[in-house]
């Protein structure tokens, strides 16, 4: 089975018509100023690729698409804000005094 891709680059550019995808795949590598093999290996980059898409290149192709700021992702990312850590860091330090 193949993996779930961590963005959803190749889902947005199916939705285009024929006409319009194949000058998408010209028009966005030439749009972001990256070789078309590159944008190749984006839309191809599964969920665990240790490898990642510059945010500024995100957040372009999120507006070339159409989606609100984290829409191109097909992860969510689960992380406690700095004041839970930092009042979690200083309990625990209070405790152990």
């Amino acid at each position: 089975m193949d993996k779930q891709r961590k963005y959803k680059i190749e889902e947005e550019m199916s939705k285009l018509n024929l006409t319009m995808y194949k000058m998408a795949l010209k028009a966005i590598p030439e749009m972001l100023g990256i070789a078309f093999n590159t944008f190749h290996n984006y839309r191809r980059m599964k969920i665990d690729a240790e490898a990642d898409i510059p945010y500024e290149m995100v957040r372009k192709l999120e507006i070339f698409f159409g989606l609100k700021p984290g829409g191109l992702a097909n992860y969510s990312i689960v992380c406690k804000s700095l004041k839970q850590v930092l009042r979690e860091d200083k309990n625990r330090n209070h405790g152990l005094s």
